[in-house]
């Protein structure tokens, strides 16, 4: 399958030892494979050594099962002068019913570094079909709301004047 620089697919073949002790899989061995799908993207498309910045909206919509093969579908939504947001859809497959389920979806920020660790810029994303455009535009809603949410999350830190 030849997917465009901004994309990526991985699939992966669920094993025992990534269950838990209810026998899925665990969403820790979830989140590390997710993890490196989102590098393999964003570092791909980037030409570079990235770095995971944060991690938004993991959902596990369905338990994941060992003997599943899991697909995990990535891409670039949006790009910032060095960041990047991947977005990626998680489908479980029964592999004897063939039956396909959507299990995750997130969205990770992952940032260009150069040798020194300091942040490089990335090529520009041109969104050009519908998809990709409504997929930039939810990132750069998503984009609004995390910086909203830190500015929330300082205030709620800060300390309360005190009545003197």
């Amino acid at each position: 399958m030849n997917l465009p620089a901004h994309q990526l697919s991985m699939t992966v073949l669920m094993s025992p030892d990534m269950a838990n002790f209810s026998g899925n899989v665990h969403g820790g061995a979830i989140l590390k494979l997710l993890d490196q799908v989102a590098y393999a993207c964003a570092s791909r498309y980037a030409s570079r050594y990235v770095v995971t910045l944060s991690v938004d909206q993991v959902m596990f919509l369905q338990p994941i099962h060992v003997g599943e093969l899991v697909s995990f579908l990535a891409s670039i939504n949006y790009t910032g002068k060095s960041s990047m947001e991947v977005g990626i859809k998680v489908v479980a497959e029964d592999i004897r019913t063939q039956e396909v389920r959507h299990v995750n979806s997130c969205f990770f920020t992952m940032v260009a570094v150069d040798e020194d660790r300091k942040p490089v810029p990335v090529p520009q994303l041109r969104p050009f079909t519908p998809e990709e455009k409504r997929r930039f535009d939810a990132a750069l809603l998503r984009k609004k709301l995390r910086q909203e949410l830190a500015v929330r999350f300082a205030e709620a830190r800060s300390p309360a004047p005190s009545a003197g």
